[in-house]
């Protein structure tokens, strides 16, 4: 169980902007309070005065900032924060499906729904103990009469969102049948992180280069990637498949590394729809795609599938590294399958 307060304005921060708050410095790390539109959102802050922003409107992540103020993510200045309609930028979730890969909706019904705060979640897997933060919080979502008429199952979609101590971002998405139709329950899902960049035609991007992908703009097709990392230099909606579990973007204008870290979701997309396309989406200003690249972690090529009782758990963590350049290991040849290590039957 962990506290909360629901106030009318978010929580403070450091008034020295810059200089690092002491570790007990007297600040809430869970807020719950009104948000874009009077939507209620949870705001979660440490210590060093970094805070991440949580609709329940979608368990959309709107925000993720620095002891600055500086956000890592984007949001477009022209999304629409009046449902049902999509929130455009952020990290929206896609649950029980990513895209047109089914017969449901596009990016499934998910990020259009309320989610409630849940106090006392059920255990996480043993490999992801408790939080040595208090800056977290539980976000339910459960089936409605509408979801049900399209998507006839019982289920459960779980979040975990902790911003740690250090400033990471880290998602624990879980989904469980819940045995009720005594069936098995297939789904995809993606998280769809859109970060904020200096110039998508300046980055470039390390842990893809070999993977094969669906090409988005062409039917689908498969092709394989080739060369060293990726760079931008035209629209782009990629789905790789069986991807490392460590890719970086790395923005040497802004002298930033973007580690994504991730489990339990083997595929991941690239988009950015660049000049033509940026201008004709109504809620996506026509210049704001220079700005951004979406990574999406995901489950795509093979749908997941739960029998009665089964839950999956993934894992995401997003970590900023100060400096123009990244170093660490990527292990392009070691891919991570945890949808199977990751399942756990009750």
């Amino acid at each position: 169980m962990w506290p909360f307060n629901r106030k009318g304005k978010e929580p403070s921060t450091s008034s020295e902007k810059g200089k690092e708050p002491e570790p007990g410095y007297d600040i809430e790390p869970v807020v719950v309070c009104a948000g874009p539109n009077g939507l209620d959102k949870v705001v979660l802050t440490n210590y060093k005065g970094c805070t991440v922003e949580i609709l329940l409107y979608g368990g959309q992540i709107i925000a993720w900032k620095n002891e600055y103020g500086e956000d890592y993510l984007f949001m477009s200045k022209k999304a629409a924060f009046t449902p049902p309609k999509s929130i455009r930028g952020g990290i929206p979730i896609c649950f029980p499906q990513f895209g047109t890969y089914g017969h449901l909706e596009t990016n499934g019904f998910a990020k259009h729904m309320m989610w409630t705060i849940e106090e006392n979640p059920p255990k996480i897997l043993q490999k992801y103990p408790s939080p040595k933060t208090k800056s977290f919080v539980d976000l339910l979502l459960l089936p409605s009469q509408n979801t049900n008429r399209i998507y006839p199952y019982t289920w459960e979609l779980r979040l975990r969102v902790i911003l740690g101590q250090n400033g990471n971002l880290t998602l624990i998405p879980r989904v469980r049948n819940m045995n009720l139709e005594k069936r098995d329950m297939a789904f995809t899902f993606a998280l769809q992180a859109h970060f904020h960049i200096s110039d998508v035609g300046e980055v470039r991007l390390e842990g893809l280069e070999t993977m094969d992908y669906y090409d988005h703009l062409n039917n689908k097709t498969r092709a394989t990637e080739f060369g060293d990392a990726l760079t931008f230099e035209k629209e782009v909606d990629k789905a790789y498949l069986e991807t490392p579990g460590k890719i970086a973007i790395i923005d040497h204008a802004k002298r930033r590394t973007y580690v994504v870290l991730k489990e339990g979701l083997p595929d991941c997309v690239l988009w950015n729809p660049w000049d033509k396309q940026a201008k004709k989406i109504p809620d996506f200003g026509d210049k704001e795609f220079r700005n951004m690249l979406c990574l999406q972690p995901a489950i795509i090529e093979r749908p997941l599938k739960l029998k009665p009782g089964q839950e999956w758990t993934g894992r995401v963590q997003f970590t900023i590294v100060n400096s123009s350049y990244f170093s660490g290991p990527l292990e392009p040849h070691r891919v991570l399958n945890p949808t199977r290590s990751s399942l756990n039957s009750s």
